[in-house]
């Protein structure tokens, strides 16, 4: 019986120990990525900016976003914000190309300067890492799947999601801007509270 008993008292510590070492990423920061180039990125050096992620796409109705995603990010680049772009083929087939052919059109279209990122999956059951933790974060607006291209998440600078804005919204749109405006200066619960009063009613 003894020996039973040591193998039920392992079997529980084991249970007890387990979540501690499963557990869910807490932040981008724990995120490492390729970029747009092939080179690993850990976004913990992003520690400290708040970010503008959004996933792209070269042929679809609101690729022209493009443009308003450089303009929010020269902007508020010296404030710290950086806008990474993440290119998916998930909607439409609206990314079929490969990442050199990314970056060329965005590059000679669009003049994109901010960080551009190796094409992944944000949807289905090879979704990549950080977007299964983006599209499950809390926040203030919605959680669940993408909709479609063009969605962009707001993240403060202690990597933590603030806020989710569909296709429809515009990177400088007011709702955007201010709440960028608002939350670059700001950390953590107080950048959320901040946040919050910007959503519409």
């Amino acid at each position: 019986m003894k020996p039973k008993n040591s193998l039920l008292t392992l079997a529980a510590l084991a249970l007890a120990i387990l979540p501690m070492t499963t557990s869910a990423e807490d932040s981008v920061h724990e995120f490492k990525v390729k970029d747009i180039d092939g080179k690993e990125v850990d976004l913990s050096q992003y520690k400290g900016h708040p970010l503008l992620i959004v996933n792209v796409a070269s042929r679809c109705g609101a690729t022209p976003q493009y443009e308003n995603l450089q303009s929010v990010y020269e902007q508020f680049k010296d404030k710290g914000l950086v806008v990474l772009g993440f290119p998916a083929n998930n909607y439409g087939g609206q990314e079929p190309g490969t990442d050199d052919e990314i970056k060329t059109f965005c590059t000679t279209k669009y003049d994109v300067t901010f960080p551009m990122f190796s094409k992944v999956s944000v949807k289905g059951d090879d979704k990549a890492p950080l977007f299964q933790y983006l599209t499950k974060a809390e926040n203030p607006d919605k959680e669940g799947d993408i909709g479609w291209n063009f969605e962009k998440f707001l993240i403060g600078k202690d990597g933590k999601l603030l806020r989710r804005f569909t296709t429809g919204t515009k990177p400088d749109e007011p709702e955007v801007v201010s709440c960028g405006g608002s939350f670059i200066a700001c950390d953590g619960l107080a950048a959320m509270k901040i946040a919050a009063t910007t959503r519409p009613a």
